[in-house]
């Protein structure tokens, strides 16, 4: 009962004593990676107090690490951790605890990972920790703001603890959407190719009750369609007083009134980090740069914050009637955007799914794929991917001669995580040790077994060959 009460009187307070105004917000799709925090703006410029927002304990200092700069980790009692990144400077008594473990260790390049016991370092809400800076990963002063689960790390959105520091009172806004005849089984105004439509401005009033902003929008178009189809949105959301366009926190597709598919942005697994490619429209982002986010899943996306019905979210078409589809978009405050359009069901001929040149091996999402050229060793475990991938691989003359150069696919295409590659070394060298993988020219690191050479990799668009890493200068030997 204690412990519940304790738990219970956790508050969190702003991390800086001027008005929040973000930069970016939690969730918002990036490549390999959705947005772990939010961007706390500080006015272009450092040297800003930053104070804990909640009760607990420094845990960990960091310089160097994950694009960070200088970060500080508050542990506090509830079961969650917040993050404070890109900082000039710790609070005095870090400052030191950081210079006298560097001297103890002898230890001046980055990175710098210092881990404190529990109760080291105590600290009270609203206590200064550090000051703002530009350190790390960031292209402008800034403080990166991030809450995780302590015991899984998994991310959380920030606003749900800080949201009252923040005003909003604008719904997310939807550009347009995108629809996918899936192949051989569908098609939308007469067509199997992927299109896109444009949603136009909507009006915008006030709740009733207070809740939030509303906007509706109705599309005065015929659209058709004839089997099964998935639809994905490119939307953003704002935030008053600022240019700035951010991440929407939830997405709904309803079809005459049933959720076929809905988002939650928040709790997401690290791990499932780089199924943000599955959920967007990867290749479309690489081309345009603009996401549009599914309204369906992959067979091998396990994002937990997506939820579909037992078509994976896929609509079918398959009665000639009119269809009446509603994407919903919500903010953390209740704002709301509805975009309505009208599909009829209309009966009409599907083409067969294109045939596809056997050009290599097909790797399988669900099952363990090895595949081999001379010289070459590739290992994807299940899971690491979205669907099914044909490869294309390509073999060339390596620029360091050390083995042949091998990509599997001509363009870009991330795995969920490592899978494992061996490269045979095509020539002795002096110092075996020194021997690497290198990925579209850069060190990936490797370990140097009875002629091979073995690193984890994550891509499979790359370039990849071995070649030597440079010596590591110990200016203490």
């Amino acid at each position: 009962m204690l412990i519940a009460l304790l738990l219970a009187a956790i508050t969190y307070s702003s991390p800086v004593n001027f008005p929040i105004s973000l930069a970016g917000n939690f969730g918002e799709p990036r490549p390999n990676h959705f947005h772990g925090g939010i961007d706390i703006r500080t006015e272009l410029a450092v040297g800003k107090p930053i104070f804990s927002v909640a009760d607990g304990y420094v845990e960990r200092l960091t310089v160097g690490m994950y694009g960070f700069g200088n970060a500080v980790y508050v542990r506090h009692p509830n079961g969650t951790t917040s993050v404070y990144c890109h900082l000039k400077s710790f609070a005095p008594y870090l400052n030191r605890l950081v210079g006298n473990r560097l001297q103890l260790s002898k230890q001046y390049a980055d990175p710098i990972d210092v881990h404190l016991r529990p109760g080291e370092y105590p600290v009270a809400q609203g206590q200064l920790i550090a000051v703002s800076g530009n350190t790390g990963s960031s292209v402008a002063p800034h403080l990166h703001l991030e809450i995780h689960d302590t015991k899984t790390w998994a991310m959380k959105d920030p606003l749900d603890f800080l949201k009252q520091y923040l005003k909003d009172t604008t719904p997310p806004e939807a550009h347009a959407f995108k629809v996918y005849p899936q192949p051989g089984e569908g098609v939308f105004c007469g067509s199997a190719q992927n299109q896109i439509f444009g949603f136009p401005q909507g009006d915008l009033f006030t709740s009733p009750d207070a809740s939030g902003a509303l906007r509706k929008v109705e599309l005065q178009r015929d659209f058709t369609a004839w089997g099964r189809v998935g639809f994905a949105v490119w939307a953003d959301d704002y935030m008053e007083d600022t240019y700035h366009h951010y991440g929407v926190r939830r997405t709904e597709l309803t079809v005459d009134g049933e959720t076929v598919f809905y988002s939650d942005v928040d709790n997401i697994p690290m791990e499932h980090n780089r199924m943000v490619n599955s959920w967007g429209d990867y290749d479309h982002w690489r081309r345009n740069h603009t996401w549009y986010m599914k309204s369906f899943t992959d067979p091998g996306n396990r994002l937990r914050i997506l939820h579909t019905d037992d078509n994976r979210g896929i609509v079918c078409f398959n009665e000639e009637r009119d269809y009446r589809l509603v994407y919903i978009l919500t903010d953390i405050y209740g704002n709301r955007s509805d975009y309505v359009f009208t599909v009829r069901g209309q009966r009409q001929s599907i083409p067969q799914r294109p045939s596809v040149p056997n050009k290599g091996k097909v790797l399988h999402w669900n099952q363990v794929n090895h595949y081999q050229l001379p010289g070459m060793h590739l290992t994807v475990r299940p899971q690491l991917l979205a669907d099914d991938v044909m490869l294309q691989p390509s073999v060339t003359e390596s620029r360091e001669g050390l083995s042949r150069a091998y990509s599997f696919c001509p363009t870009s295409c991330p795995l969920f995580n490592w899978a494992q590659l061996s490269l045979r070394v095509s020539r002795p060298i002096a110092e075996p040790q020194r021997l690497c993988i290198l990925c579209n020219g850069q060190n990936i690191g490797g370990t140097y077994r009875d002629g091979w050479v073995t690193a984890p990799i994550r891509e499979l668009g790359a370039v990849y060959e071995v070649g030597i890493a440079p010596h590591v200068v110990n200016h203490f030997e």
